[in-house]
């Protein structure tokens, strides 16, 4: 599965993690996570790949943002998970936890106008 393949790397998840507070470029994320540009357009590629970020041409640059705020609750569920068989892990931040959101609806109407984890937390939640 594409997916969890994508979901395995310590990498990827802290690409997710920074593309999640919006969009990112290449040039980006490689001076953020300290990465050879190949390295990073490597793992974005299995990113999109597993369907959980797209890429935005601009001009000469590609933007790269999280296109399923659903990853949340699938990396909450694998911690809880892992919890449970005595692994003490963490897979997304704090502000990430399945207790703070509920699984968004689908489609592009759900999707936030800025930071995904925005638009799964439900009303009267802090930060």
């Amino acid at each position: 599965m594409p997916l969890f393949h994508a979901l395995a790397d310590p990498t990827r998840l802290e690409i997710l993690r920074r593309l999640d507070d919006g969009e990112s470029r290449v040039v980006d994320l490689t001076a953020a996570l300290g990465l050879a540009q190949s390295t990073v357009s490597a793992h974005l590629s299995c990113l999109r790949s597993a369907g959980v970020i797209a890429a935005r041409p601009q001009g000469r640059a590609t933007y790269y943002a999280v296109t399923r705020p659903e990853i949340w609750a699938v990396l909450g569920a694998a911690e809880v998970m892992l919890a449970a068989q005595g692994a003490v892990t963490t897979l997304c931040p704090v502000h990430h936890r399945p207790a703070e959101h509920s699984v968004p609806p689908t489609g592009d109407s759900a999707r936030p106008a800025h930071h995904g984890h925005d638009a799964a937390r439900r009303p009267g939640e802090p930060h």
